[in-house]
């Protein structure tokens, strides 16, 4: 009996922990949902003046006060004939810019966001005379986020804005669906690149329910409202029916990389291997070996950069809330529908 006694007494701690658990999370989902209208800020960092401050820094501290003031004028001498040049050409079309968006995003390419606002803003002010580079590092993930993210890119190639994507560390899957719509592709020589394939898995807990004597019950409308089931028994039909629609999405991931880079070998590469860099460059999936640093400072030389970042400002209640919401919607969701989804 106390051994009984003792028992009850810690099912009742342990479930008074999980109630207290659970109470917190909702609440702080609850903060999050509230914050998710608010408005995020466009911020404009420029680059060229980085680059400057970081050459007049060394500059100080490497040369002598003679060499400074030698440099100095030179430089006043080279800033008034270029404002001389500049009066007697007014009708001179300007340099054009450049302008730099970070996107590093996960399977779920919540970043997309961000990414969508600052292309519109792009938009609003860029022509062909400018130029943008993306810096991109994705894995890859879910398909129709990443449709949703390539898909802003080509908003910039239907305005006929130049544009650049720089792979520094991967740009694989997803990733390369993305970096495929650019004009031109620069990465590092062992950045991640390629694997074009499609990839889908889900355990199945039916034998483990069978043997606990629980059943599982899933009633849908229409043949194949759902395929392979997590808690189900899966079935031959189920699961052809599933491969099929891996196979037609792998098809449509190929037909979207060859409209944007039709020279490639898609029986070749479109195999779901991925490449470093100096590999996928000879198989034509890059078109130059460079880091995104590199080619940022050849620009800075004779063109302004600036960096656009649109960013939602959160405090701790709302990074926490939205961060809990978001678990606890994204378990609700994926065990719905984690036989529907597939990714890239």
């Amino acid at each position: 009996m106390e051994f009984l006694f003792e028992y009850g007494l810690f099912l009742a701690k342990a479930l008074t922990l999980v109630v207290a658990v659970v109470a917190i999370i909702l609440v702080a989902a609850q903060v999050g949902r509230s914050q998710r209208g608010q408005k995020g800020e466009l911020q404009v960092t420029c680059l060229s003046d980085q680059l400057e401050d970081y050459q007049h820094h060394l500059e100080g501290a490497l040369l002598t006060k003679e060499q400074l003031k030698a440099k100095e004028k030179a430089e006043k001498k080279a800033e008034k004939a270029r404002q001389k040049e500049e009066k007697a050409n007014v009708d001179k079309p300007r340099d054009g810019r450049v302008f730099v968006l970070d996107f590093k995003a996960g399977i779920e390419a919540s970043e997309v966001v961000s990414l969508r606002e600052e292309i519109s803003a792009l938009l609003t002010v860029a022509d062909k005379q400018d130029q943008v580079l993306v810096r991109l590092e994705s894995g890859g993930g879910m398909v129709h986020a990443y449709g949703l993210a390539s898909s802003q890119l080509a908003r910039l190639r239907e305005a006929g804005i130049p544009l650049t994507i720089a792979v520094d560390k991967v740009a694989a899957s997803g990733g390369y669906m993305m970096a495929c719509v650019a004009d031109h592709i620069v990465a590092a020589p062992f950045s991640i690149i390629g694997s074009i394939g499609v990839i889908a898995q889900l355990p199945n807990f039916n034998k483990l329910l069978k043997k606990s004597n629980i059943e599982f019950e899933q009633h849908t409308a229409g043949e194949f409202k759902r395929t392979l089931t997590m808690f189900g028994e899966n079935t031959d039909s189920a699961r052809e029916k599933f491969r099929e629609e891996l196979e037609e999405t792998h098809g449509l991931f190929k037909d979207f990389i060859g409209r944007y880079r039709p020279e490639l070998d898609l029986g070749k590469v479109a195999t779901g291997e991925h490449w470093f860099a100096t590999q996928a460059l000879d198989l034509g999936l890059v078109d130059e070996l460079s880091t995104s640093d590199d080619w940022l400072m050849k620009q800075a030389k004779d063109k302004e950069v600036l960096k656009l970042s649109y960013v939602i400002k959160k405090n701790l209640a709302n990074r926490f809330g939205r961060g809990a919401s978001e678990a606890l919607e994204a378990v609700t969701m994926k065990l719905a529908e984690l036989n529907q989804r597939s990714r890239v």
